[in-house]
């Protein structure tokens, strides 16, 4: 089967392509809205681009009327965000986070975040969050409907149980986070994994 998306199927490219490339890691973004107040909400378009520097992005589409998400218009406006990582216990908040609110109504305060300070931005992170990355915004690419955003990771925050001191590593056996799978409603668990030794 061909699918032309610059044709016949462009009006099915997210709901195949979304339920193609998975699992997706999700980022939960918080950002902070004109008035001060902590905006929350997730992106699966989203990865780890480079380490050199280190570099993630994630890619809030606009909305149906043409104008950015709130998520992406704080980060222009401000230049910061962070992405929070979601593992199984903060799912279920994830998920409903991104239901639309009036404006004016925050995601923190709904779904009881608990929001720590961060360390080198103004953007509050997720405290239950299993890691955190504090950001910078490096570029902003508008293509077609897409806003790309490049963060410069300037900090990152790990749960304590997760970091081994040792290895200088993460302790994936306890880390388990969620997964996007296909479009519309579906996510994976990521406790079943499986170990490749990479030849020399």
């Amino acid at each position: 089967m061909e699918l032309d998306f610059t044709g016949a199927f462009e009006d099915r490219a997210y709901p195949i392509l979304a339920s193609l490339v998975c699992p997706r890691p999700i980022a939960w973004v918080t950002t902070l809205n004109e008035d001060g107040s902590v905006n929350v909400a997730p992106f699966s378009f989203f990865n780890l681009v480079g380490t050199e520097p280190p570099l993630l992005m994630f890619c809030p589409g606009d909305r149906d009327d043409g104008t950015p998400k709130d998520s992406a218009r704080n980060a222009r406006d401000r230049g910061e965000f962070v992405v929070n990582l979601v593992d199984e216990p903060l799912a279920e908040a994830m998920n409903r986070s991104s239901a639309a609110l009036p404006p004016g109504e925050s995601e923190a305060l709904r779904e009881n975040l608990i929001l720590l300070p961060s360390s080198t931005i103004a953007t509050p992170r997720i405290a239950g969050a299993p890691a955190s990355f504090e950001c910078t915004v490096h570029s902003i690419q508008l293509i077609g409907q897409n806003r790309l955003i490049l963060g410069l990771i300037q900090r990152t925050h790990v749960r304590d149980d997760l970091y081994d001191p040792e290895s200088a590593r993460i302790r994936t056996d306890l880390y388990h986070p969620v997964g996007r799978m296909a479009s519309p409603n579906w996510y994976c668990h990521t406790g079943d994994q499986f170990e490749m030794i990479r030849p020399a």
